[in-house]
Order: structure tokens, then C-alpha cells, then sequence
């Protein structure tokens, strides 16, 4: 059989993984590439085509429609909030993403982030190269060990956040009301409601994905239930944070610092939560190791050539509304 497939794409200087992929596949696939930034110009670039891999473009319903050959769209990455899937389930088009990678890298960032706000060594840091030394600036600093830390789903991702810092004495909890006491038996966390878990944790790390349901689940009721020396750490989706909150809460004293890898709208120049010494921001970055780039890159195009010959992808969101392909 014979494919055609276009990759849309931002940050990668070549598709040469990706070639080496669609080379080894059993059919012949022939691949355009570009980068489409409009609904216009990824229609453009994706006639015709019967697989279509995405990492900013926003794969809408009016996309889809004006793509009547589109078989699967292939996420870069874990979370699908460009892709409109019940859009593509209505026209039997696969979405697919990479839900297993990076684990430990993004659990490594949101401890970086972390003790970077419980140590202030940001801070630290700019202070000295602008001339002042000065260990007073950055009081009040408490440890970390036997601190209480609460993640916003467990998932993976948390799972190595707590590994990774055994030693610490840390408590654990968590709220995500999709497990239950057997799902986390065999890890030292306790499920507590979301209220709970703001008022005892001293960090609140978010692992949830974005929905309708945690979109600005973190706004002002909630920061003013957790502890005025709290840290809050995001590393999974900007919009589960309402931004002007957290602002008006870090304004108040409400909680003691935030950690954020990602924001409402990205890329982002502007924003008050910038000029914060409270704040430590980096650029959609915790996902990033060469390794894992290499993995999301490979396993990107593999959904692609599993599903067009007929085989079960690495992550198939919806499965339940659009079968495996019969190549």
C-alpha cells in the first residue's frame, strides 16, 4: 500500500527520525513537511494526505471536514488539547499521542522548580551577579524534609516525583477521583479530597490533563485554601491555572511561591507573574532530554504507520469511537 503523510511541525529542524521510521515500514509513504499556523494552512499542507503529525497545529473541525482522506492525526506529546477528538471521531479519524515518555524528566523538572523556590537560589543567583552578597535576602527559608507534598492526579509522573525524592521524609497526597485505595496501595499516598489537599500540603504539584473540568481549577477560592507558605508547582497545562488568581494571591501572601513550566497562552513574553521574585518560570521545557525527544519523535511517526497497517498505535485516544484500521 501507498501512504501519503504530512508533518506539521515547529521545533524540529528536519523530519529525520521521522523518515527513518516511514522507511521501515511495510508500505511506501511519502511525506511533506511544514509548518502550518492557521486552520487554512494546515488544510493545505495536509490534502490529501492520510496521516497527519501535529505538534502546535489546532486540528478543529473545520479541518477535519475539508479532510476527507485523514485516516489518524498523531500528537507530538502526551496531552491531545489541540486536537478537537470527538471532531475526529465523528469523521473516523485516529488520534493518537505518546502517552509513556518522558516520565522522568518531568518529574525531575518539577523538583527542580521546587527546590529552586524552597532554596531561592534563583534569586540568590541574580543578586550576586548584580553585586550584592547577601545570605539575608532570601529569609525566611525553611527545609524541606518532612514537608507534606500534594499532587493533582498520580499518575506516572508523580509516582517518579515521590521515588525520586526518597530520602526526604516527605507525606504524600493526592487527589484524583479516578483511583481508588487498591490503584496506590503499593505507593506511600494517601487520596484525599481537593479542599483537604490544599489546606495540609506544603507543595501542590499538578499532573492532571486539561479538560473543562480542571480548566482554571486553581483560581482564587483555591489559593485562599492553601497554606501562606505553600509552593505551587505546574508542570502539565497552563490553563488549569488561572494566571490574574495566582497573581492577586502572590500579591496577597496567600501562598509563598509558584513554579511554572507552562502558561495559559504559549509562547508567552508578557505577564505580572514575570516580574515576581516569588516566581520561577521556564518554557514548556520539563518534557525535554534528548533521549525523549528521540522517543517522542519515533513514537509520533510509529502511531502513524501502526494504524495505517492495520496494528494497534502506542496511544490511541479514542479507541472507543474509531477502530483499529483493516489495512
Amino acid at each position: 500500500m501507498a501512504y501519503k503523510v504530512a508533518i506539521s511541525q515547529a521545533d524540529f529542524p528536519d523530519a529525520d527520525t521521522e523518515r527513518e521510521v516511514f522507511e521501515l515500514a511495510d508500505s511506501d509513504i511519502t511525506v511533506t513537511i511544514g509548518s502550518a499556523s492557521s486552520e487554512s494552512e494546515l488544510v493545505d499542507l495536509a490534502s490529501g494526505a492520510d496521516g497527519l503529525l501535529v505538534q502546535y497545529a489546532q486540528v478543529t473541525e473545520a479541518v477535519l471536514e475539508q479532510l476527507p482522506e485523514l485516516s489518524v492525526v498523531s500528537r507530538y506529546g502526551i496531552g491531545v488539547d489541540n486536537v478537537d477528538v470527538e471532531a475526529a471521531s465523528a469523521h473516523d479519524v485516529a488520534v493518537t499521542h505518546v502517552p509513556s515518555y518522558c516520565e522522568e524528566e518531568v518529574a525531575t523538572h518539577a523538583i527542580a522548580l521546587l527546590m529552586t523556590l524552597a532554596r531561592k537560589t534563583a534569586r540568590y543567583d541574580r543578586e550576586v551577579k548584580a553585586g550584592t552578597w547577601d545570605w539575608k535576602i532570601g529569609r525566611p527559608i525553611e527545609p524541606l524534609k518532612g514537608k507534606t507534598v500534594g499532587f493533582v492526579a498520580f499518575g506516572k509522573i508523580p509516582r517518579t516525583f515521590a521515588e525520586l525524592l526518597d530520602g526526604f521524609d516527605l507525606e504524600y497526597l493526592t487527589y484524583d477521583p479516578y483511583l481508588s485505595e487498591d490503584d496506590v496501595a503499593d505507593h506511600p499516598v494517601e487520596i484525599v479530597s481537593f479542599e483537604t489537599l490544599l489546606a495540609e500540603s506544603d507543595v501542590v504539584s499538578i499532573h492532571t490533563p486539561l479538560v473543562e473540568e480542571t480548566r482554571h481549577l486553581f483560581d482564587a477560592d483555591a489559593f485562599r485554601q492553601m497554606k501562606d507558605s505553600a509552593f505551587l508547582i505546574n508542570t502539565a497545562r497552563g490553563p488549569i491555572v488561572d494566571e490574574d488568581a495566582l497573581n492577586e494571591a502572590l500579591l496577597g501572601d496567600e501562598i509563598a511561591g509558584a513554579g511554572l513550566d507552562v502558561m495559559a497562552e504559549e509562547p508567552t513574553h508578557e505577564s505580572p507573574l514575570f516580574e515576581r521574585e516569588e516566581t520561577v518560570v521556564t518554557p514548556h521545557v520539563a518534557w525535554y532530554s534528548e533521549s525523549s525527544l528521540t522517543e517522542l519523535r519515533r513514537k509520533t511517526a510509529e502511531n502513524v504507520v501502526r494504524y495505517l497497517e492495520g496494528d494497534e498505535p502506542h496511544g490511541f485516544v479514542n479507541e472507543s469511537s474509531v477502530s483499529v484500521r483493516e489495512d
